[in-house]
């Protein structure tokens, strides 16, 4: 089975035009069929507030209504996604910029009201993976750029960048050999969020619920850890999260970061 990487950049890797640039010459590197799965929440907080949308996250998930709506629609999909596609075009990688709408490549369902009203936000399952016309893709050497916006009724839906990563993954799975890379500017899942070298180098389900119950991890890292062992659970055989500095080291044999495992 060929191998595919699914990799979700983040943080403050987006925002940062040294590191942006050092991780899309190594991604534009990789030989194997690649996705690139991005956020960009950091620069719409920065233009909400200079257009008067303030940010309201929770558990480092943002509460999207009609206006936030607007806002990451534009930004992710429109501003972050196609710098990305333009710059990756440079460096000689066929990307295609998408987002869950585009092809129907990912439908989802608005999330219900429980305890938090998330607003315009997409829950999504692997059953709602156009999985064929992305293995299509794939085959003609073109590489998916995805926004994290997905869709559902006609409307566009701000959907978590880390469960379409996961998402992705796992429904790719019957195709390919997927690593599942989570990148961002931290060496790893630290269990000192003060300590850079605290590197946790495996986790697996058992040390994940006793440090969540220490409160060791930062609210950041949650999303990406939660998908990280739903992708695991749901037969994803290598989930990794690290600095994207190390990219060229994490599609290789050996590899640096957190390892995540049963």
């Amino acid at each position: 089975m060929n191998k595919l990487f699914i990799i979700k950049i983040g943080g403050n890797v987006l925002d940062d035009p040294a590191a942006l640039s050092k991780f899309l010459t190594d991604f534009a590197a990789i030989k194997e069929p690649k996705i690139l799965v991005h956020g960009g929440g950091r620069l719409a907080t920065k233009i909400g507030e200079q257009l008067g949308v303030k940010a309201s996250l929770v558990n480092g998930r943002r509460i999207t209504d009609a206006q936030t709506l607007d806002l990451v629609t534009m930004v992710y999909g429109g501003l972050v996604n196609k710098q990305l596609v333009a710059r990756l075009q440079h460096l000689g990688c066929n990307a295609l910029g998408v987002t869950g709408a585009d092809g129907n490549l990912i439908r989802a369902s608005i999330r219900p009201v429980g305890e938090i009203d998330y607003g315009f936000v997409g829950d999504i399952r692997p059953s709602g993976i156009n999985s064929t016309l992305l293995y299509f893709l794939l085959q003609q050497n073109t590489v998916p750029v995805f926004a994290s916006l997905t869709h559902a009724g006609g409307v566009m839906l701000n959907t978590n960048a880390d469960t379409i990563a996961s998402v992705l993954a796992i429904a790719l799975s019957k195709h390919f050999d997927v690593r599942l890379i989570f990148c961002f500017e931290r060496k790893g899942v630290l269990r000192n969020i003060a300590d850079e070298n605290s590197v946790i180098r495996t986790l697996n389900a058992e040390l994940y619920q006793e440090l969540l119950k220490q409160g060791v991890f930062a609210d950041g890292i949650l999303p990406k850890l939660e998908n990280a062992f739903a992708a695991i659970r749901s037969g994803v055989h290598e989930v990794l999260i690290g600095d994207a500095a190390s990219l060229s080291r994490n599609t290789g044999q050996e590899t640096t970061g957190t390892l995540i495992s049963k």
